[in-house]
């Protein structure tokens, strides 16, 4: 999982180190984990996070350093100039083959149901090291499964206690929905007062998901509903998938990361058996059109600003909680997720004359938080939901695998009509500033009736946690600040709260690096498939024809044939929300 970048000017110095009796380098400081893994060795871990202080707590990466009498943790060890390390010594293979035996005396034996199967650590730490007998054999814990979430369900009785789930929540996100509770053999990962991820402060955001090397925290399956929607000849099924979906959904698969495969995506979803396929990149040029006129009115009239994004549901959740003074700043723009779920049922169910309760309409999403969104009561009309099912990447390719289609050599199938055609403006949502540099360049247009240049906004672009930039938009200068990961988030509510004026217009979104990495995304991207996927979005920018929301004609046409205007009574009605206060329990 990539985490914020933040820049350094150092430069290191270079050191001498002997590892596996061979002479190599290594920067004087760094720890020898990283410098190992520079060095193309795989050294095991379980609690370790790139870009988090090293915690040491699951011994994993144990190695042995001559003089030292105990067994070292490479990820919480710094290098020394002569130091010789044994990476792979009997007594250090020893060491990682117990620690798993240990694990496992008080594990459940259900791997051929865990949805882990196949890409759990444990299990492959276990294969690796040879582990064929339980030799340990524990008093075994027995712990209520919790299904409270709409979005994650945890499985205590599979937790290693790695402490990940807990770094993540708290360092990361700055949430601290979940910690250690308990003590001695009794300790285990819970929630405040051991209640619901439900009524905790959880923002359903799917990182914890992201980082657990077992099956003890998984996403809410909304697989047994879209199956029987597919069974049903009643029911008219429609599927959108998200502008991130394209260019993550080939991991899967075993392609390289960063391949798109929106074609043969959209023949897949055919194949599935969906009714109509639409491209959510759509009615992101949809959000784009009323965000950017919302931003533009709030400062011609004097609104409430800075103005901030609201595609990203984990984040409104967390302002709810943590910080309901900010309600107001909140864009009332739906995400692109609920807006097309809302002109499905409402313009294409008048258009095709089919009754908005006969459709079921499905979105495969990168974000499990998509899965709490979609059941607000905020997102339906007359007791009709926008949205009926999401469906995580991980569980699309699920869906694929079972059908035994080959994602490599699908012959590629345009999306259908009227919500297929998109900007490159919509599909950098995917990327932490993509939302931000599509709203400039058309807000840029509102203002001035011309289009920006250069399109291309580099100061918002990267997986840096927190960019800023003024930006001249015809005449107006706008302060503008793009930011991942909430605990970056809180970081700068706090400073605006504090007195800080010089901001009119802030993208947030709740995953670090954006919907590429989500917590539906496919497990164990490192940071070079997270920045392959933002290439693969930048790529698409530069290489396409249309590249702004306002120049997507389809888009135009929804407002010629049905919306009006944005901002307009009827986009208003089906387009916007509102948002309130939460209450959580701790």
């Amino acid at each position: 999982m990539e985490r914020p970048e933040a820049a350094s000017d150092e430069v290191a110095t270079v050191i001498a180190i002997e590892v596996n009796g061979e002479t190599v380098q290594a920067n004087a400081g760094e720890m020898l984990l990283t410098a190992l893994r520079r060095l193309g060795i795989k050294i095991p871990t379980l609690c370790h996070i790139d870009g988090l202080p090293p915690s040491g707590a699951c011994r994993m990466c144990d190695v042995e350093v001559e003089g030292r009498p105990n067994l070292q943790p490479s990820c919480a060890t710094p290098v020394v100039e002569g130091m010789k390390v044994h990476t792979h010594s009997p007594r250090a293979v020893r060491a990682r083959k117990t620690i798993v035996e240990l694990l496992l005396a008080n594990h459940p034996d259900d791997c051929l149901y865990c949805v882990r199967n196949g890409n759990c650590e444990l299990q492959t730490l276990a294969e690796e090291l040879g582990v064929r007998v339980r030799r340990y054999q524990g008093a075994r814990d027995r712990y209520h499964v919790d299904q409270s979430s709409p979005s994650i369900i945890r499985d205590p009785e599979k937790c290693i206690l790695c402490g990940k789930c807990v770094r993540v929540c708290e360092e990361i996100q700055g949430v601290a929905c979940i910690d250690f509770i308990g003590r001695g053999s009794k300790t285990r990962v819970g929630t405040a007062f051991d209640q619901g991820l439900n009524v905790s402060s959880c923002i359903n955001c799917g990182q914890c998901v992201m980082v657990c090397p077992t099956g003890a925290l998984r996403e809410t399956s909304h697989l047994k509903e879209v199956y029987e929607a597919l069974s049903d000849p009643d029911r008219f099924v429609v599927v959108q998938h998200a502008p991130s979906i394209s260019v993550t959904l080939a991991e899967e698969f075993g392609m390289k990361p960063g391949a798109d495969v929106c074609g043969a995506l959209t023949t897949a979803l055919r194949l599935l058996g969906f009714d109509r396929v639409f491209d959510t990149s759509f009615s992101a040029d949809l959000t784009i059109m009323e965000e950017a006129s919302e931003l533009v009115h709030r400062i011609k009239t004097g609104g409430v600003l800075p103005m901030m994004t609201s595609c990203s549901p984990g984040w409104i959740k967390f302002v709810e909680q943590t910080y309901p003074d900010f309600i107001p700043n909140l864009s009332t723009c739906k995400s692109p997720q609920q807006m097309l779920g809302a002109v499905i049922k409402s313009f294409y169910a008048e258009r095709e004359s089919i009754a908005p309760e006969k459709i079921f309409s499905v979105s495969i999403m990168p974000c499990t938080a998509k899965k709490f969104e979609a059941g607000r009561p905020e997102m339906s009309r007359d007791e009709v939901a926008d949205v009926d099912a999401v469906l995580t990447t991980r569980e699309l390719a699920r869906m694929i695998r079972m059908r035994g289609l080959d994602l490599a050599n699908v012959a590629p199938q345009p999306a259908d009509t009227p919500f297929g055609e998109r900007s490159t403006a919509g599909k950098l949502f995917g990327a932490t500033g993509g939302v931000m540099e599509a709203a400039i360049r058309t807000a840029y247009h509102l203002v001035s009736g011309e289009d920006l240049a250069d399109l291309k906004v580099q100061a918002v672009r990267g997986l840096k946690g927190v960019k800023e930039a003024r930006v001249q938009v015809a005449g107006l200068d706008l302060g503008v600040a793009v930011v991942s990961g909430l605990g970056n988030a809180a970081k700068l509510l706090d400073e605006i709260a504090a007195g800080r004026k010089d901001l009119h217009f802030i993208e947030v979104m709740t995953c670090p690096g954006g919907c590429i990495a989500g917590g539906g995304q496919p497990l164990g991207a490192d940071g070079e498939a997270i920045r392959a996927r933002m290439q693969a979005l930048y790529n698409i920018d530069r290489s396409e024809g249309v590249r702004t929301a306002h120049g997507n004609e389809a888009v135009q046409r929804l407002y010629r044939e049905y919306l009006g205007q944005p901002l307009g009574d009827k986009s208003h009605h089906l387009l916007h929300t509102h948002y309130a206060p939460r209450g959580v329990v701790a």
